[in-house]
């Protein structure tokens, strides 16, 4: 009885620290969103077509991938990550993604404690692993590092964010790319993420992060029931029939990131600067779409803040 007790004070008391700080880690602010691909010049020539010019942000520390970023002003960006050379991403979390071409991979949000949350994690029945160290060379020849924390279960953000935290200062990791600076995007809005049962993810972030009930509503377009936690990045989709796009990616890869959506408080100019398409609402908010045949099969949106 007394561990027990002990240990609910401790959960306590690390919640109390991780929550009642600026809210970031309870709402799931997006430190970052990964997409894959198995190069990165192909990739990174869709999204400057589409007028998402990335900058290239140098190889990781493992030696097997290197990256590219498009960063917003609100501090956070969207990765996109391939091996260096044929193979080299084979250690990596996201190497079948990778090798495929898989698009959407993975999630993050920072922390500036990433060892009291890995601890209340754990203390709270949630799998975390961690830290461990991470870094990345800049075409400048900075080296830039970080740690990095598993939590949930799958691989690395897969369903529940993993988390990562600077050592060194953030602003040499990510700052605003010129090809959104003055667009009106703000940044990384929601994560969009592709589940086979619904109910039990629900479950999982509430048991992980406090969260309310969900909202739901079907999108037949988007083939996906679902489920939106209001006040966060959090939206889970869940396939509509067995034969469509998401029922096949879920078989293919599992639970993971299938879409995200970056903010913008102006939807019309959006749309007519970056020519989204297929509008539509969710959750009562005007949702835009890139064309993914013309982003290397990307899925990725604009919805209004």
């Amino acid at each position: 009885m007394f561990r027990e007790l002990f240990a609910l004070a401790i959960t306590l008391c690390f919640a109390v620290s991780v929550f009642a700080g600026d809210g970031s880690m309870a709402k799931l602010k997006v430190d970052h969103a990964s997409i894959c691909a198995s190069q990165l010049e192909p990739l990174r020539a869709a999204f400057a077509n589409a007028g998402l010019a990335t900058d290239y942000g140098g190889p990781h520390a493992n030696g097997g991938t290197h990256m590219a970023l498009l960063g917003f002003r609100d501090g956070s960006y969207l990765e996109l990550i391939a091996p260096m050379k044929p193979g080299g991403a084979d250690s990596s979390p996201w190497g079948k993604m990778i090798a495929k071409d898989a698009g959407a991979c993975a999630w993050a949000i920072g922390t500036k404690d990433i060892r009291a949350e890995v601890n209340r994690l754990k203390l709270a029945g949630i799998p975390a692993e961690g830290p461990a160290p991470g870094s990345r060379k800049r075409p400048d020849g900075q080296t830039i590092q970080w740690q990095t924390a598993q939590v949930g279960p799958g691989g690395a953000g897969s369903v529940l964010p993993f988390m990562i935290e600077d050592k060194t200062p953030r602003e040499l990791r990510v700052k605003p790319s010129a090809a959104v600076k003055d667009s009106g995007l703000a940044g990384i809005s929601a994560v969009v993420i592709g589940v086979k049962d619904l109910d039990a993810s629900i479950a999982l972030f509430r048991e992980a992060y406090g969260f309310s009930e969900p909202k739901t509503e079907e999108q037949k377009d988007f083939g996906a029931r679902l489920a939106y936690f209001p006040g966060t990045s959090v939206i889970l989709a869940t396939a509509l029939t067995n034969d469509g796009w998401l029922a096949k990616r879920l078989e293919t890869y599992g639970d993971s990131p299938v879409a995200f959506l970056l903010g913008t408080g102006s939807p019309g100019e959006a749309a007519k600067q970056f020519a989204l398409a297929d509008r539509g609402t969710w959750f009562g908010k005007n949702v835009q779409w890139f064309d993914p045949a013309k982003l290397h099969g990307v899925r990725l949106g604009v919805i209004e803040q």
